[in-house]
């Protein structure tokens, strides 16, 4: 079995506009500076059987897997030469301290792989202001000891594979072979399972996915047979069993996710593992059980600016107002990204690009230097080194779990803007100025530039550019969200447009061949229920329109109420500071106004901002798999 899409290799990105902003700040203003400004990120490794021991929060041996992981991602979107460099380095550093076994972790002997560790402190912050251990009972505080060591090597493991996908790195993939080989020695067909690796089950778990996709890279059986081992232990098909949440066997009988045991965020690791079974070995359970876990998430834990969770594990409910964290959204959309190269879904892709135009977005500082931990539906923006301060240690003082992590949202770009489907065509995701080129076709090359405002406005001319002419067919995303689209090529108008599909031109494209796609990009609104009863969350396109004070005279708390059957609009042009992505003044006819802006540029000067409006006269929708925004319009 195959995916029904993925990524072309080998492509190449001159991303423009607001975007190629945003990922050259966080290139310069962080990925390139975090190795110096936080040693300690490898340091801890290289002292784990030193005294005296440094402490060490439970999951540090995830930063260089996150931060690395993100890294390369954002590397291949822009080729920066001295980027490449910096994490040429990194992993040369990071390799010199693998053990002769293929141990890459920070605890020290005798604690490798087993759960626990006297030096972890399990993220706890009183360690870190000196409390003793006494005092820590008394309070109520006392600090677990765990590790979540399979955790660490699992996004080790995995950064250290796109590295080798990247570079042509042979030393980085024996890395993460000898990684793996540690795991089979240690688990496959033995009395010890991965889930008792610590008392976190549903982290311990997640190297089944980065088995699986060593598996398809190297063909190595063992790699496929304990993945499988693994989540049959999850199932419940061992004496140890059911695990954690026994995902499986919950989905395949019509389960959300929220209904398991153990809905934490960090299990969509674990169960991106479920197409790569299915496509090792052909077992459609695998298939039907990751589709209906990812639409569960979609309808009950998908909020309204694409963040993902609250309070960092599933409820089933969209509304709820607990911390939507950077790393829950992260991985929401690498699971999204495996159902979209599983099922080659257009509306998938749609819920991608709405998740990285408003949460990503939104939780990067315009300078690129730091991300949050929560990114709310109205509220505050506020860094994740202020956060979760908890886990800064000597050495790593910028590191926490988010600040590694958030780079990898824009860095997924690279993951679905082109991708080749399993009928040979060349389909495009992602809008916006720019241009993507491909050698997909042997021999030559085909650039697909981009003039275009979007998503500030719905006019993309795109512009096909192959070295000759050549016949393919090529696939533009029509999202469902736009009602109405029109397309053209040369002058001559597409008939058969629809929302939620791919429109297909097969013809012998030739150098200058030009597409007009104009998307409808009126406004569409979700109206609340539950907590956010009252609330109305307006979208033009895939954009969320907030209110942030700092565009606005009037406070968060007396915002006047606008009539949906009324609204007109206006672009604005920000004369200030930090000048938001998009800024629109909405009006009614009773002459009530009130400028929005897009949520990625909402509240990133400290200002409070609302994505739940006074809104009156919007029509209601329902979620559908058609429709997962619960969008109308009028």
């Amino acid at each position: 079995m195959t995916p029904e899409a993925d990524r072309v290799l080998g492509t190449e990105y001159a991303l423009d506009g607001w975007l190629g902003q945003y990922l050259e700040r966080i290139t310069e203003q962080w990925i390139k500076v975090a190795p110096e400004a936080n040693p300690g990120m490898l340091e801890m490794f290289r002292d784990r059987d030193r005294q005296p021991m440094r402490n060490i929060v439970a999951f540090a041996g995830e930063f260089p897997g996150k931060y690395l992981t993100g890294a390369v991602q954002v590397l291949r979107l822009t080729q920066d030469a001295s980027l490449k460099a910096v994490l040429a380095d990194f992993v040369g550093d990071l390799l010199a301290l693998q053990d002769a076994d293929g141990y890459l972790g920070p605890w020290q002997a005798g604690s490798h792989l087993t759960g626990s560790a006297p030096n972890s402190s399990a993220g706890g912050f009183w360690g870190v202001i000196g409390v003793s251990k006494e005092t820590e009972s008394q309070m109520g505080h006392a600090q677990s000891r765990g590790t979540w060591d399979a955790w660490g090597h699992y996004h080790i493991m995995l950064a250290l594979m796109l590295w080798a996908e990247e570079t042509g790195d042979a030393a980085a993939m024996r890395g993460a072979r000898r990684m793996a080989d540690l795991l089979c020695r240690t688990f496959l067909g033995t009395e010890k399972t991965l889930a008792n690796t610590g008392d976190q089950p549903h982290t311990n778990l997640s190297p089944t996915h980065a088995l699986c996709v060593l598996h398809a890279k190297t063909r190595t059986r063992r790699y496929l047979q304990l993945a499988e081992q693994t989540m049959n232990e999850q199932a419940g098909d061992s004496p140890h069993g059911p695990i954690a949440g026994d995902y499986l066997h919950a989905a395949l009988a019509g389960k959300d996710f929220h209904e398991c045991g153990q809905p934490r965020w960090e299990t969509l690791h674990t169960l991106m593992a479920l197409p790569g079974l299915y496509y090792g070995t052909g077992d459609r359970r695998y298939r039907d059980a990751f589709e209906q876990i990812y639409w569960s998430l979609l309808k009950g834990d998908r909020h309204n600016n694409g963040g993902f969770t609250s309070g960092e594990r599933a409820h089933g409910n969209p509304y709820l107002k607990l911390p939507i964290e950077t790393c829950c959204t992260i991985a929401w959309l690498a699971l999204s990204v495996e159902m979209l190269r599983l099922t080659g879904n257009s509306i998938v892709a749609d819920e991608i690009e709405f998740s990285t135009l408003n949460s990503v977005v939104g939780l990067h500082s315009p300078s690129g230097r730091w991300v949050t931990y929560d990114t709310p539906m109205d509220g505050l923006r506020v860094a994740a080194i202020h956060a979760i301060v908890m886990h800064a240690r000597e050495g790593t003082p910028e590191l926490n779990c988010c600040s590694v992590n958030g780079h990898r949202g824009l860095g997924m770009i690279s993951d679905w803007a082109l991708m080749r489907d399993a009928e040979d065509a060349l389909v495009l995701n992602y809008y916006g100025p720019g241009s993507i080129t491909t050698t997909w076709i042997p021999d030559r090359k085909i650039k697909l530039v981009q003039e275009t405002t979007y998503p500030v406005e719905g006019n993309i001319k795109l512009t096909v550019h192959p070295t000759r002419a050549t016949r393919f067919t090529l696939k533009l995303r029509i999202p469902y969200w736009s009602a109405r689209s029109r397309v053209s090529v040369n002058g001559e108008r597409i008939k058969g447009v629809a929302p939620g599909t791919y429109l297909a031109i097969d013809r012998k494209w030739k150098k200058g061949d030009r597409i007009e796609l104009q998307l409808d990009m009126s406004e569409h609104f979700w109206t609340g229920e539950q907590e956010c009863k009252g609330g109305v969350s307006m979208y033009r396109g895939p954009v969320l329109m907030t209110y942030d004070r700092r565009f606005n005279k009037v406070d968060p708390d007396d915002l006047p109420r606008l009539d949906a059957r009324t609204l007109k609009r206006r672009r604005v042009r920000w004369k200030g500071k930090m000048a938001p992505i998009m800024l629109f003044e909405y009006r009614d006819d009773k002459g009530r106004k009130l400028s929005l802006c897009d949520f990625g540029s909402a509240g990133q000067a400290g200002s409070p901002y609302k994505s739940w409006l006074k809104i009156s006269g919007t029509p209601s929708g329902r979620f559908s798999k058609e429709n997962p925004l619960r969008s109308a319009r009028l």
